[in-house]
């Protein structure tokens, strides 16, 4: 049975289950644009690391939820002195900094690790840091009136999150990239479309619909099958093809033993749907 209590008492995010086995996760701090404070960096980490053990869950989707944005990015407010501080010795506030950055990458690297398929559904503003979210994410969707900007720059910053790391892989035009990276620019859902950064563009009414439809889908595979397409190509994305196809046949010769190749053959010999059991 589908419970979010078992992810316990959260603030800056709130979870539903709209449809079995699909974990909706809407940021939820919509007063504030849902700009990411210290709270929510704790928070979307400990979801999606509880996500990893969660055997009811098999595709999550992302949202912005009831936030006029789906994000402002970072909340400077709250960061304020982290970022500038009081003056102290430059190697231990290095040190501190490198501590706090480390600890964001990981609330966003753990979207990778979760071995689920994640869809991010973005609409309004994308700022900063919702761009270090989306390209962490398996599929990426938005509204008509979704609008994407890599602020960092404009407020004295090196984007440090994952951005210029997974961006530049998931739309493959590095000219692109590097020109919204030095200007911060803010550019539409058509412009993402049209470089890849977002696969699908439909209008808001039909947002979530659109999302939801996919998530469910993937669901109904096998939940094996599922973590391993994740899996490879995560690895294939970071090696060689060669080193790739030398993994993936390794890592077939043991999970083709699942009971689940037995189940889709069975199902698709019989014209039937294959139902699979949990993780």
């Amino acid at each position: 049975m589908s419970d979010t209590a078992v992810y316990g008492a959260l603030n800056t995010v709130r979870l539903s289950f709209p449809a079995p086995a699909v974990l909706l996760v809407e940021l939820h701090r919509p007063s504030d644009l849902n700009s990411m404070n210290k709270a929510f960096w704790v928070e979307f980490r400990k979801v999606f690391e509880a996500v990893r053990e969660d055997t009811n869950v098999r595709a999550v989707v992302i949202s912005g939820g009831e936030g006029k944005h789906f994000t402002a990015g970072l909340d400077l407010k709250d960061f304020t002195g982290s970022l500038i501080g009081e003056a102290q010795d430059p190697a231990r506030k290095a040190i501190g900094f490198l501590s706090l950055v480390n600890a964001m990458q990981a609330s966003f690297t753990a979207i990778e690790e979760c071995g689920r398929a994640v869809i991010v559904a973005v609409h309004g503003a994308c700022i900063g840091a919702g761009i270090d979210l989306m390209t962490a994410c398996d599929i990426r969707y938005a509204a008509n009136d979704a609008s994407f900007s890599i602020k960092e720059v404009d407020i004295g910053l090196v984007a440090d999150v994952g951005t210029l790391q997974r961006m530049p892989k998931v739309v493959g035009n590095d000219s692109w990239m590097r020109e919204l990276a030095f200007t911060g620019r803010r550019f539409p859902a058509s412009e993402a479309l049209q470089h890849g950064l977002v696969s699908k563009v439909v209008p808001r009414t039909e947002l979530m619909a659109t999302a939801l439809a996919t998530a469910t889908e993937i669901a109904s595979k096998s939940p094996v099958v599922t973590l391993g397409v994740k899996h490879i190509l995560n690895y294939s994305r970071d090696h060689s093809v060669a080193d790739g196809l030398n993994y993936v046949g390794v890592w077939n010769s043991a999970m083709t033993n699942t009971q689940d190749l037995q189940i889709a053959i069975a199902a698709n010999l019989g014209k039937r749907k294959a139902v699979f059991p949990k993780l």
